[in-house]
């Protein structure tokens, strides 16, 4: 008998109040020990999850079970304060007519005044704030005001840790650098979290396993490994950053045709049975008819600028980075096309129209849907 997963989210549906789903549908399991990030556009329904963990959100249908108890239902729900899950916000929500040790210590008003000193002395010295014990909030900077809250939150030893978009108010290099610190500090205490964020890399570097929502469903739920290896859709590849998802056409067997060339087929993200069905029922009528209901994956990468070719794109927008040129093209159809060449000389000018070739590699297709 396998062992029941630490948290357990099944088939759960929360409405807004015209009836319309915020998350339907939504089902994970997360283990002891894991942190995982939810990402997605906004409004997707990812902090509406979190919502419905930490009791704050009603579930219409479904259950959420913490460490085989449940939490909620459609027909019943614990109190947040008996969860035992703990919450950090975006904005850190410190009280600021109280100090650091004073804040850290609000919630364990039912241990006696040594044992609260001993636990926010033993927090803040692992969050690293032990010589700011006496400072007010205003008195912070933001990755201070932030370890605070972490500190916090974890102050009452919840079994679950919840975060919402805890680091967006950061700077993009200490946001880097404390989401790392928080991952370290989360696994040495082997606590179970999870994470919504807006910025997939930020997800990438943190989590265990990663959940990428659209429009209040969960598209893909994976290790960061399996997701860029093989991702489900291609909303997903394209929102991850993998590259570019264009219409494609069937050529042959193994390969398809995009507004910048023909690709061979490295995966086909799609039965292959419906697949075959598709093609079978055109050859009927067209042997050589292109089948236009495919999206084909094209890394940026993959896509050389400034050989010969007889397809071009115009530039838009181009940004030099340490070592590559970053180029965005609109091409004939007007799709836009995101490229990264390793040609930092290159003297192009916007509006430019360059010669765009993609080189001999295979490419992840997709059904239309």
């Amino acid at each position: 008998m396998t062992d029941k997963p630490f948290l357990n989210i099944e088939n759960i549906r929360v409405s807004y109040q015209d009836d319309s789903a915020a998350v339907s549908d939504f089902s994970l399991q997360l283990n002891k020990g894991e942190l995982a990030c939810l990402v997605g556009p906004s409004g997707c329904g990812k902090t509406t999850v979190l919502r419905a963990i930490s009791g704050f959100q009603a579930l219409e249908k479904g259950q959420i079970d913490l460490e085989q108890q449940t939490l909620c239902s459609a027909s019943y729900s614990l109190s947040p304060e008996k969860r035992m899950v703990g919450m950090v916000f975006q904005e850190h929500a410190l009280f600021p007519h109280l100090t650091v040790s004073e804040n850290v210590g609000f919630g364990l008003k039912q241990l006696s005044a040594s044992k609260r000193k001993e636990r926010v002395d033993d927090l803040l010295s692992l969050v690293g704030l032990s010589n700011f014990s006496k400072q007010y909030p205003h008195e912070l900077s933001g990755g201070q005001s932030q370890r605070v809250a972490l500190a916090r939150a974890l102050a009452p030893r919840p079994k679950l840790l919840l975060l919402d978009e805890p680091f967006s108010s950061l700077d993009r290099h200490l946001r880097e650098s404390l989401g790392l610190e928080v991952r370290d500090l989360l696994k040495q205490l082997d606590m179970t979290a999870v994470l919504v964020s807006h910025d997939q890399n930020e997800a990438f570097a943190l989590a265990d396993r990663v959940g990428v929502m659209n429009q209040g469903s969960l598209e893909q739920w994976a290790t960061p490994l399996a997701m860029c290896k093989q991702p489900k859709s291609a909303f997903v590849a394209e929102f991850i950053g993998l590259g570019k998802v264009l219409p494609a056409q069937r050529q042959s067997t193994n390969q398809i045709k995009t507004a910048i060339g023909v690709h061979k087929v490295a995966n086909m993200v799609l039965d292959h049975k419906d697949f075959d069905d598709k093609i079978s029922d055109n050859k009927s009528s067209d042997a050589n008819k292109e089948h236009t209901d495919l999206h084909a994956l094209i890394k940026p990468s993959d896509v050389q600028v400034g050989l010969p070719s007889e397809t071009t794109g115009t530039l838009l927008r181009q940004s030099h980075k340490v070592g590559r040129l970053e180029l965005l093209l609109e091409l004939r159809t007007g799709e836009r096309l995101f490229v990264a060449s390793d040609n930092t000389g290159a003297d192009f000018k916007i509006g430019d129209q360059l010669p765009l070739r993609v080189e001999d590699t295979e490419v992840y297709v997709f059904g239309a849907d």
